[in-house]
């Protein structure tokens, strides 16, 4: 009787090595987090709720303070003073590290640097805080309060306004964590974040959207471990 052959496959101890990269804006950085009033607002429209009062007046600077990652607390009071009295005490904003990611792994896979995106994925982390695993937007100046006009609805398009902050001068120090082991070596990645600066961008409005934002390059590269 023949006996079924088992085939032994050796994995090699997990390596990892941490790196600090530090990336600077070229082009200003916009950014947009969904506040909870625009998120309760969204529910509600989708659970049918039937308002009983009239539509609330417009707030363009809460939604400008909405629009914020917020790494400390955002000011209660929806006001100009209360945003500068916060930028006075430390406040820190931030952006997710998601979308740096998500940008690199798509530049590499758009330049057939890679047969498919789920290589990188799992050869590289970088280190956010919090729920919405933030990188702290490093900045000599407080964000810029701007309206701009967009399309929004389907193929019916209407303009609407939004209220968003733009960095105008930008750094982030992003802890990257990457496994040795991956079919892609750390080299690639580093070239890839670059050419996402170069070539997609990150934020609203970005190159990758037709527009002049969120442009970026590495600065410098510094192992930690």
């Amino acid at each position: 009787m023949a006996t079924k052959k088992t085939e032994t496959i050796n994995l090699l101890p997990l390596k990892k090595e941490r790196y600090i990269i530090t990336i600077t804006g070229d082009t200003p950085l916009i950014i947009h987090s969904w506040g909870e009033k625009a998120k309760k607002e969204m529910l509600d429209k989708q659970m049918k709720v039937t308002k009983t009062k009239g539509k609330d007046i417009r707030n363009p600077f809460a939604e400008f303070l909405d629009a914020l990652y917020w790494i400390t607390d955002r000011p209660v009071e929806d006001t100009e003073e209360a945003f500068y009295e916060a930028v006075k005490n430390g406040a820190k904003f931030g952006f997710p590290v998601t979308g740096i990611k998500q940008a690199t792994q798509s530049t590499l896979y758009r330049l057939g640097a890679i047969p498919n995106q789920m290589l990188v994925r799992g050869a590289f982390f970088i280190k956010g805080y919090g729920k919405h695993q933030l990188a702290e937007i490093i900045t000599p100046e407080p964000p810029e309060c701007v309206e701009d006009m967009v399309k929004i609805g389907g193929v019916s398009k209407v303009s609407d306004l939004r209220y968003r902050p733009y960095f105008n001068n930008w750094q982030m120090k992003l802890e990257v964590e990457y496994t040795v082991n991956s079919q892609i070596t750390f080299e690639q990645i580093v070239n890839g974040i670059e050419y996402a600066g170069a070539m997609n961008g990150i934020g609203e409005w970005r190159i990758e959207r037709d527009g002049p934002y969120g442009k970026f390059h590495i600065e410098n590269v510094e192992r930690i471990d």
